[in-house]
C-alpha cells in the first residue's frame, strides 16, 4: 500500500518497491494526473528516447558514417503557427 509522508514542508508518496518494479517506474521521471476518483501516476513520456542509439546502430551495421544527431535533442514544437 502506498503512503503519503511528510518530506520537509511538502508531502510525498511512498510506493512499495515491488509495485515500482512491477510498473517499471524505477529511475524514471513521473507524471501525475488527476482522474475521476483519484490520482494516476505514470512515467513521463519522452518521444525520442532511444532514437540516437538506434540510429548509431543502424549506421554502424551498414558501414555508413554517423549522421549529425543535433535534431534528436531539438524540442518538439507545434505546427499551429505555420502558414500552409
Amino acid at each position: 500500500m502506498a503512503q503519503i509522508v511528510r518530506i520537509g514542508n511538502s508531502k510525498g508518496v511512498r510506493i512499495p518497491k515491488a509495485l515500482i518494479e512491477e510498473a517499471q517506474l524505477e529511475g524514471k521521471e513521473l507524471k501525475f494526473r488527476l482522474v475521476k476518483g483519484g490520482l494516476m501516476i505514470s512515467p513521463s513520456e519522452n518521444p525520442r528516447e532511444g532514437w540516437a542509439e538506434a540510429i548509431q546502430i543502424s549506421q554502424s551495421t551498414r558501414g555508413l558514417e554517423p549522421i549529425d544527431g543535433e535534431w534528436l535533442d531539438a524540442p518538439l514544437v507545434s505546427d499551429d503557427e505555420w502558414q500552409w
